[in-house]
């Protein structure tokens, strides 16, 4: 007997579509202050999984060449997943640490699910536990390294399907900025002074800001860097972006932190900023509007927090090598940089400030010289001239 469905109201649907999107606000929330204080990351992985659809989920890290993954934050799996049952299946499950950061992978994509329940890592344990499926989003991409967060799917939520994938990439591109920050700023302290003295620990550049860009706090690297006057320097207590165009992105981000969690989200917060001598950096902004974050501004004036490092890539041979090497034109070696440190063509073109187009022109034209035919590929190729040692 067929289901008939009966359509709802125009007021039902707006009603649903603003629940939605509260939802989501209220998750992006909860991922951010995960990055500031690592304890909140099992609550946000349980809201994760309820959002994606599932019944366990985790951050999978694992290093270039070799198949083995770690779990440093997880919820609802405790069985180990040892070495010896991925091996039966490695060649397709890679896959998913391969993966476009726009796109997220299911297993299913990469194998059959006749092939899957074959396998000895769905029998002895996948099946035990009643999971099906697996659903992932690449995070955090080095030369060296690859995390994903992934969502088990279990038998009664079904094989991954299109909403599966929907929720994926609405909440992936705030897991991977929650990481990357994470992985720069690890906040213990509950006291001011110590707090302090944390942020002038870091090796990052740091910088807290109101809406109009005025500086609230800069710790020890990120005051080196304004002294510099390279990238960043402090005009009438502003900070200010040597590049024009850098710097109107920057009062951009700024002035919409003050609106959230999902306003800034929305923009984007990943830049790129080039020195006078060529070095490449990557700045990271996060709002500070709730919860442990809006503590950790200091005082409630400050609205954002940006983060400046030297790029991983930024190894004087390095990019030298690629260029010369493919014959790589200045702007395409620079896109293809960005692909690693920043994300997709979206992420490139928004932090360029300019159209998808033409970020994807020069992508193929990268294709077309390196041999490749996927940004995973690109990815892959710019590892091999990066030993574990560099940067």
């Amino acid at each position: 007997m067929n289901r008939v469905s009966h359509p709802r109201s125009v007021s039902e649907s707006s009603k649903d579509n603003s629940d939605d999107q509260q939802q989501l606000s209220d998750l992006i929330s909860v991922i951010y202050d995960a990055a500031i204080d690592p304890s909140r990351w099992e609550d946000a992985i349980v809201s994760i999984v309820q959002f994606v659809g599932g019944a366990a989920g985790g951050l999978f890290c694992k290093d270039v060449g070799v198949q083995h993954a770690t779990v440093p934050h997880r919820f609802g799996f405790d069985v180990p997943l040892r070495v010896e049952l991925f091996r039966q299946i490695y060649s397709s499950a890679e896959g998913h640490f391969l993966g476009d950061l726009k796109q997220p992978i299911a297993t299913t994509d990469l194998m059959s699910f006749a092939a899957l329940t074959q396998s000895e890592l769905y029998r002895q344990w996948a099946e035990p536990q009643g999971l099906v499926d697996f659903v992932s989003a690449v995070v955090d991409r080095t030369t060296v390294s690859t995390a994903i967060f992934g969502v088990f799917r279990h038998r009664r939520n079904g094989l991954v399907d299109e909403h599966a994938r929907r929720q994926m990439r609405l909440i992936a591109p705030h897991i991977r900025r929650a990481v990357v920050i994470g992985k720069m700023f690890e906040f213990k302290a509950a006291e001011l002074a110590t707090f302090v003295d944390t942020l002038d620990g870091l090796g990052a550049g740091m910088y807290l800001v109101d809406p109009g860009g005025r500086l609230i706090h800069a710790n020890t690297a990120g005051n080196a860097i304004l002294d510099a006057r390279d990238i960043l320097s402090s005009v009438g207590g502003r900070l200010v972006a040597s590049d024009p165009q850098v710097d109107r992105t920057l009062r951009d981000v700024f002035a919409t932190a003050g609106q959230g969690d999902a306003a800034l989200g929305i923009r984007g917060i990943a830049l790129p900023l080039t020195g006078r001598k060529g070095d490449l950096y990557v700045a990271h902004a996060l709002p500070l509007t709730s919860g442990a974050r809006r503590r950790a501004g200091i005082v409630y004036t400050a609205t954002a927090a940006l983060f400046v490092r030297k790029a991983s890539l930024a190894v004087a041979s390095i990019p030298g090598a690629i260029g010369s090497a493919f014959k790589l034109t200045p702007t395409e070696l620079r896109v293809l940089l960005a692909i690693v440190e920043v994300g997709g063509v979206p992420e490139v073109a928004m932090a360029f400030g300019v159209a998808d187009s033409t970020v994807r022109t020069h992508v193929s034209r990268l294709f077309e010289k390196t041999g490749t035919a996927r940004q995973a590929d690109l990815v892959k190729l710019v590892a091999g001239y990066t030993t574990p040692l560099a940067g």
